[in-house]
């Protein structure tokens, strides 16, 4: 069993910048590629950006590429977003999601394809 709890979201200003945490824990022995969705009142979860077990590959969303970062600490079994330039449509619940027992430089950016998935974290942009 896998459990993924996301921290760090809140309210912030147009332009204003927010750090999102997931830390892992459980049967994290083996390597898995994370990433982060995120859903918006009324639709549907979609893709931020993900990351490979190794760190060295990611992909993000065209919405959120030069905005967003995913960056991960296998030590601390812990993926970050650090989101900057945010916008009001950035407004949404953020998941992090995990999958296991993948190639180290392998990157994952279909909801299909994630095994497990966090709690999730409240992210409003508002003036």
């Amino acid at each position: 069993q896998v459990l993924l709890v996301e921290s760090g979201g809140g309210l912030v200003q147009p332009g204003g910048s927010l750090r999102l945490s997931c830390a892992a824990s459980g049967r994290t022995s083996n390597s898995y590629a994370m990433a982060w969705f995120r859903q918006a009142p009324g639709k549907k979860r979609e893709f931020v950006a993900a990351i490979s077990w190794s760190g060295t590959s990611t992909n993000y969303a065209d919405s959120v590429k030069g905005r967003f970062t995913i960056s991960r600490d296998n030590d601390k079994e812990t993926v970050y977003l650090q989101m900057n330039s945010l916008k009001p449509e950035d407004t949404a619940v953020y998941f992090c999601a995990a999958d296991f027992d993948v190639l180290p430089r392998t990157v994952l950016v279909g909801i299909y394809e994630y095994d497990y998935w966090g709690q999730g974290t409240q992210v409003t942009v508002s003036s």
